[in-house]
């Protein structure tokens, strides 16, 4: 499997083909095809007919290749069933003019098909710069932190889904994002779009990551209470447009819940490598708390766990940050439940801490190895992950 540290993700990444989505093969179908026909019926008695396979020759290329050279093959097939000295099966006219209509036809649909391709390029090439700006890459280093990190989206063909992460600088250190908003896939990129922004400026605003952990949850709140008016708006618009009867109830029912905010919530851990102490401070909103890596050992940081994001942490109580104690060389870990929560044929779920007992060797090299490594032993142990996938590797070199 290709490489999937975020930090190197640009256009290669196999999540999103920037070519048109024509297999490889379809582009020597054609001339193939038109060569073996042509070798087997000069090499072959008389009595053996194969100029009938010489017809798909023109619908072929008209798959792979552009109006131009689907044009050149056709007429190619033409000229070879009207040459004498090959005596290609002995068409009569009304299969030449069959072939030649074939041809034609093969020709517009091959000029159809270039512009689709073209168009489908172009807005792929949007697709993917927008979902660049949600998530960019993960620089490799942010102050003394060294990052590095690892996206997969439950989604096939996009790079966004439902996990989110980022990293910034801020007024009291390196300050780091780690979350999952509810649903996956393209349902949720509009939360994580949402909460990576408020995240960007709650990091140089806010003196702590309380203050940073309540921007979060009042973005959702809102985005919530919108949403609702929203589909109660949609839903009374929907009844005017029925029976008079049926109108009226759902006008009703409707008016009754105006304003009843959606369900929208999302769990995050945030992070801040203190830039005056060797000293991480962790705030964790209903998030899998990070791992410790020290030398050989793994160790599941103790954080107070606190609400989900988007519940009104005004009006329950407010996380509590913890702050742990770091040496030169330890490594910090954080993931989202698609990594915790991936299950084998079994249904065993995926041992993350056990597992990466083993890994000791890889985490002697750089984060981005362990990213990669804990990613290719997670696909091997479940089988195939179904889930978004989100992991950050942070390495602390004060």
């Amino acid at each position: 499997m290709p490489r999937a540290v975020v930090r190197q993700r640009d256009a290669r990444h196999p999540a999103l083909p920037r070519r048109a989505p024509t297999p490889p093969w379809t582009r020597w179908a054609a001339p193939v095809l038109l060569a073996v026909t042509v070798v087997v019926q000069v090499a072959t008695p008389r009595t053996l007919d194969l100029s009938f396979l010489l017809a798909a020759v023109p619908p072929l290329a008209a798959l792979a290749y552009g109006p131009a050279a689907t044009a050149l093959l056709g007429g190619t097939v033409l000229l070879l069933l009207e040459l004498p000295h090959y005596d290609l099966g002995h068409p009569g006219e009304s299969d030449t003019a069959t072939v030649a209509f074939v041809a034609a036809l093969s020709v517009l649909f091959a000029a159809v098909r270039s512009r689709r391709d073209a168009q489908l390029v172009s807005v792929r090439t949007v697709a993917e710069a927008a979902q660049f700006a949600v998530l960019p890459p993960l620089p490799e280093h942010v102050g003394p932190v060294r990052c590095a990190g690892l996206y997969r989206a439950a989604q096939r063909g996009t790079l966004v889904g439902g996990d989110l992460f980022d990293v910034r600088r801020g007024p009291r250190g390196v300050r780091a994002l780690v979350g999952d908003v509810q649903g996956h896939g393209l349902a949720a990129v509009g939360t994580v779009a949402a909460l990576i922004g408020a995240f960007r400026e709650a990091a140089l605003d806010q003196r702590d990551l309380v203050g940073v952990a309540a921007r979060l949850d009042r973005r959702l709140v809102i985005d919530a209470e919108d949403a609702g008016i929203a589909e109660t708006e949609m839903a009374e618009s929907a009844g005017d447009t029925g029976a008079a009867g049926t109108a009226g109830t759902a006008g009703a029912a409707g008016g009754a819940g105006h304003g009843e905010p959606a369900e929208l919530f999302a769990t995050a851990v945030l992070l801040e490598f203190a830039a005056d102490a060797d000293e991480l401070r962790v705030v964790s909103c209903g998030h899998p708390p990070p791992l410790l890596l020290r030398g050989g050992t793994v160790t599941e940081l103790a954080v107070s766990p606190g609400a989900p994001l988007g519940l009104g942490l005004a009006g329950v109580a407010p996380p509590e940050q913890t702050a742990v104690g770091l040496r030169p060389g330890d490594w910090i870990l954080t993931v989202t439940d698609g990594v915790t929560e991936a299950r084998d044929a079994s249904g065993a779920f995926y041992p993350l801490t056990a597992r990466l007992a083993a890994l000791t060797e890889v985490r002697q090299r750089d984060p981005a190895a362990l990213a990669d490594a804990i990613w290719k032993d997670l696909v091997r142990f479940s089988g195939g992950v179904r889930d978004d996938v989100a992991l950050l590797v942070f390495a602390w070199e004060r």
